[in-house]
């Protein structure tokens, strides 16, 4: 679930209902609740609440639940492949798959541009998918806001060079220059983000 907020307003948008409680999701035969257990073993690199740990981690808290089950089966089938994130794919069902990405999914983000920027100085190549605050506008393109300049310059490359690939994303990536990554790394970076749990506890 994604939040925005630019000069006062605030719009709320989500891909999957948080509900009253964490609990199973008749709708997407998804459950909460099993996908905060699962999230236990991401939450070193990615937090529980999504908050990456570490730069070269993303923040997948409010991520589109699409985006994040086809990246973990990516990782699972060998489509993409990260030291880390192979084994940990490779130990999940379809269903944890699917539990874990609607915990990731109930968070709210809420991305704050920086002072003096508007939406005007958004990279254009990026906004259609990826939103002039960096978040997503399309269910399969992540979130990027607030993402480190060396996470969002590792996939572009990773993508240029073919380690990568997708349909939109590498004929973009095979025609940026170097001076283009780094302004479109650096406008995503300095966008600033709160991650935050919008059910009440239990």
């Amino acid at each position: 679930m994604v939040v925005f907020t630019l000069l006062g307003f605030t719009l709320l948008g989500g891909l999957l209902p948080a509900g009253d409680s964490l609990a199973q999701d008749a709708s997407t035969n998804t459950n909460t609740d099993a996908g905060r257990k699962v999230a236990g073993i991401c939450r070193t690199c990615h937090g529980l609440d999504g908050k990456s740990r570490i730069p070269i981690a993303p923040h997948i808290g409010g991520e589109p639940i699409e985006y994040i089950k086809s990246q973990l089966h990516a990782f699972r089938d060998g489509r993409r492949v990260h030291e880390m994130m192979t084994v940990v794919a490779s130990s999940l069902t379809d269903q944890q798959i699917s539990d874990v990405a609607a915990w990731y999914n109930h968070f709210e983000i809420t991305a704050v541009l920086p002072t003096g920027k508007t939406e005007d100085d958004a990279p254009e190549l990026c906004i259609a998918c990826h939103g002039t605050t960096g978040l997503s506008e399309i269910p399969d393109a992540p979130n990027l806001a607030g993402e480190t300049n060396i996470y969002i310059e590792t996939q572009l490359k990773a993508f240029q060079t073919g380690k990568r690939h997708h349909d939109i994303m590498t004929p973009i990536a095979s025609e940026l220059t170097e001076s283009e990554m780094h302004a479109a790394s650096d406008w995503y970076s300095a966008i600033s983000i709160k991650i935050s749990d919008p059910t009440p506890s239990k």
